[in-house]
């Protein structure tokens, strides 16, 4: 949670409710320091970027809020910088209640929605309307060439903060040309009748068989495997892996390991992450491309080469890339058992990246993300991190070779000994 989000909305009387309800511990640490610099990020500009429909309420000289449905073509909401935001504002029905309220106070607050995925994107800032006659050349960047409805005036917004809210009650539903675009697809698949059955994999006395796939990032895709007899499945610890049987392009069949993401509390449920990574030798790409619902592998038990501690020291979990798998396990069974934790994340950018809206959502407080290659680069401090941990902290380090040689030389240069720091390599 943003501390700018928290400094605005957390005012004295809904710390009181928060006292009152238990939650305010919380959420204290997100108003601790100062506020950091609002920078729409890659992620937050590609979701506004998306919307055709938005919230926006306005203060009115009585004090009351007016909230005001505002619609139009996909993308009429206009990211102009990092900062800064705006739209066409189309003749409506001449009330001019939003218009006026901004010119007794500029504060504004936007709800941005996606039924489909259950997401939704609170922005404060403050807003100005701009015209033809004084700012022509900016009123021409919001408008919408294709759209032909008439435009009265721009409102530029400028962002104070943001947040990202939890999918929490959000009904799914789903816009005519969405509706539309799904009816295409479904008639493009395959029936079941022209799917080859696949054949079984592997040599492993349990077998399973994928039942669920979803798309976490463009590169990186997360299964769900299940016993193929309805069975329940071995226990593992957090931080566990899977070997699994990969039918390469020529037809060989090789085998990779792949971490479990989830906390080991789901008996009928195993789930990994793949990222795919086609400049590799191909296992990745081949699992990509040949794994499909209803695809039967036999594998041996979840192994552990990471087994996460089991007595009450806190913990430091530190991944980059996709080395966040076993971490989230982590994470989960951690929170479960009340135990003290940090988790550090970093990454290209999040899009890239999985689970982070999930890791958010969950953990707010315990979570912090690194983006290199975002607007707004923000990279992990190594030396300082360790050097702030508990005394007694296990450190838990998954990722790039070269993260892992960090952690440890720091470690080793601070005196830790080695067998608080624990880690796994992947590329």
């Amino acid at each position: 949670m943003a501390r700018t989000f928290a400094k605005i909305s957390f005012t004295p009387n809904v710390q009181a409710v928060q006292t009152e309800m238990g939650s305010r511990m919380a959420y204290r640490a997100a108003e601790l320091g100062e506020a950091e610099e609002v920078a729409l990020g890659a992620a937050e500009q590609a979701f506004i970027a998306g919307r055709d429909s938005f919230y926006q309420a306005t203060v009115s000289q009585t004090g009351w809020p007016y909230v005001q449905h505002r619609g139009g073509p996909v993308g009429f909401l206009k990211v102009l910088d990092d900062r800064t935001m705006g739209y066409a504002d189309f003749s409506g029905n001449r009330q001019y209640i939003s218009v006026g309220n901004l010119r007794g106070d500029d504060r504004v607050s936007l709800l941005l929605m996606d039924y489909p995925q259950r997401r939704r994107l609170k922005i404060w800032g403050r807003a100005r309307a701009v015209d033809e006659r004084s700012e022509p050349a900016l009123l021409a960047k919001l408008e919408s060439p294709d759209f032909r409805a008439p435009v009265e005036r721009g409102i530029v917004i400028r962002v104070e903060a943001f947040d990202w809210n939890c999918p929490k009650y959000i009904t799914p539903r789903y816009s005519q040309n969405e509706v539309e675009a799904l009816l295409e697809q479904a008639r493009r698949q395959p029936t079941a009748a022209d799917k080859p059955i696949p054949r079984s994999l592997g040599s492993g006395a349990l077998p399973l068989t994928i039942t669920g796939i979803r798309q976490l990032t463009p590169r990186i895709r997360a299964y769900e495997l299940r016993h193929a007899d309805g069975e329940p499945l071995p226990g593992y610890r957090a931080g566990a892996h899977l070997r699994v049987p990969i039918a390469l392009a020529n037809g060989d069949v090789t085998s990779r390991t792949y971490s479990l993401t989830d906390a080991p509390d789901d008996p009928d449920c195993y789930r990994i992450a793949v990222l795919r990574m086609d400049d590799s030798e191909g296992g990745s790409s081949a699992l990509h491309d040949g794994w499909q619902l209803g695809t039967r592998i036999n594998v041996d038990a979840p192994d552990n080469y990471f087994s996460l501690h089991d007595d009450g020291r806190p913990a430091l979990l530190i991944a980059g890339g996709i080395g966040i798998t076993p971490l989230k396990a982590m994470a989960e069974a951690l929170a479960a058992r009340g135990a003290d934790f940090q988790l550090h994340y970093s990454g290209h950018a999040p899009q890239e990246m999985a689970f982070v809206k999930d890791l958010r959502r969950h953990f707010p407080n315990r979570c912090r993300f690194y983006f290199s290659q975002a607007p707004t680069p923000t990279r992990l401090d190594v030396p300082a991190l360790i050097g702030n941990a508990s005394a007694d902290a296990v450190i838990y380090v998954c990722g790039p070779t070269r993260l892992i040689d960090t952690v440890r030389q720091t470690a080793r240069q601070l005196g830790i000994a080695e067998q608080r720091v624990q880690f796994e390599s992947f590329i």
